[in-house]
């Protein structure tokens, strides 16, 4: 199969998405596919070998000076070119930008738009660059946010066309009015221009056919997987010491704040002896607030010296870090569609304790590797943690389920062969079969 799969970069932010999708993508080439994968914005940072090509559509710098300048929007393409190469967006992506709540409505708005808003100019690139190419078997964008790239695309390559969900509704619930309505009323619209929908677990396809309006019979699930490679059985550690990790991006939304509350209620009221609790994920420069609030909490419950943040880690640091863990919990207050990390874990054979919403319910129905606690609860994830502290059997037994579970359900290799399932029935026009459980 010839696919040209887009990716958006996520700047220099170790991004779930682009994980998944380069991964994907280094697998289908592996098992002989031919496949492009083209990112956008600004190149991706992956963790493991990057497959995606040189070139980025909608350079990001372009498309910031065109969102707030129309002069942007009428110079000559070669002009463009100095800040579209790699070492500019590369470069830019280094540097700290407050973003404003109203531009990211303005910017979301005038992708959706298309052809038809401020962003034209870009995508009349993108159509030029598109006719360079031989028509591929399929094409995929990588969520709804960019469904409008879909009447280009068609237009030049007249394939057909799925687009991967992957939990932008936390996004557009985000936005300001009038753009998270104007901006659903787009998506809305462009539905029709696109063959189909790849959800990444079963949660993510019944919220997005409901929040979106799909067709149920376009939606298809891909579950995630992980190259488990590297990915060893943690082994037991002499020392003694009973290690909680967080591993996720460090914000409200994932609540590393509710973790440490669990983690005081242990070892003030559950009878947790002295531990560690291990935090590691990347930081953006707008919450580097939110972890000193933690920190000074941590301190002013006498804990200062049992919580370590390890900052921003690499394929091998989170090998690492994630076998030297007991059990791993990220307590999420919003319902994630993904939870590539807790995958990660399990494969490691790191118990999960996660949130009884989003994705995780099937996670840990499907790889008994893990605990359901209550959401927005602490005492219930300290419950939980605890309890994997003192029934070591138990965790035991979710250790070796979930590594196994994951090498056989969630594997870079089971993701291809579900993917190559969908990718072609729709490809011949067909309507792929529902995923076997």
């Amino acid at each position: 199969m010839k696919l040209y799969a887009v990716t958006a970069g996520a700047a220099n932010m170790y991004c779930g998405s682009c994980l998944r999708d380069n991964a994907l993508a280094a697998e289908l080439k592996k098992q002989g596919h031919d496949v492009v994968l083209m990112p956008m914005y600004t190149p991706t940072l992956v963790d493991e070998e990057n497959v995606s090509d040189a070139k980025v559509l909608f350079g990001g710098i372009s498309v910031y000076l065109q969102q707030n300048s129309a002069l942007f929007r009428k110079t000559p393409w070669f002009l463009d070119k100095l800040w579209d190469s790699r070492f500019a967006l590369k470069a830019a992506a280094k540097r700290s930008i407050a973003v404003d709540p109203k531009f990211l409505g303005e910017m979301a708005v005038a992708m959706l738009e298309g052809e038809a808003g401020p962003q034209r100019k870009e995508f009349l690139k993108m159509e030029h660059e598109l006719r360079q190419m031989e028509r591929p078997d399929l094409l995929t964008l990588p969520n709804t946010l960019v469904i409008s790239m879909a009447e280009t695309a068609r237009r030049v390559l007249n394939a057909p066309i799925l687009t991967t969900l992957s939990g932008e509704d936390l996004f557009l619930e985000g936005l300001l009015e009038p753009y998270r309505s104007r901006a659903l009323q787009l998506i809305r619209n462009r539905v029709s221009q696109v063959d189909g929908f790849v959800a990444v677990s079963e949660f993510c396809k019944r919220l997005m056919q409901s929040y979106l309006n799909l067709p149920p019979d376009r939606t298809y699930v891909v579950p995630l997987g992980v190259n488990t490679k590297d990915l060893a059985m943690r082994e037991n550690r002499t020392d003694g010491v009973f290690r909680i990790g967080y591993f996720a991006r460090v914000c409200p939304e994932k609540s590393l704040h509710q973790l440490c509350e669990a983690y005081r209620w242990m070892r003030h009221e559950g009878g947790l002896p002295p531990s560690r609790l291990e935090a590691a994920g990347y930081l953006a420069p707008e919450h580097k607030g939110y972890l000193d609030i933690i920190q000074k909490q941590m301190a002013e419950w006498g804990l200062a010296g049992e919580f370590h943040y390890h900052g921003s880690v690499d394929r091998e640091q989170k090998v690492q870090f994630l076998r030297s863990l007991d059990v791993l919990s990220v307590p999420s207050i919003y319902a994630e569609p993904k939870g590539l990390y807790a995958l990660e874990a399990m494969a490691c054979g790191v118990p999960i304790v996660q949130p009884n919403h989003g994705a995780f319910p099937e996670l840990i129905q499907r790889t008994k590797g893990g605990l359901l606690a209550d959401p927005d609860n602490p005492i219930s994830f300290g419950q939980h943690i605890l309890r994997l502290y003192r029934e070591p059997g138990l965790r035991a037994e979710l250790s070796q389920a979930g590594s196994r579970a994951v090498r056989e359900q969630y594997s870079v290799q089971a993701m291809a062969r579900r993917a190559t399932e969908v990718y072609t029935a729709v490809a011949q026009g067909q309507q792929a079969p529902v995923l076997a459980h």
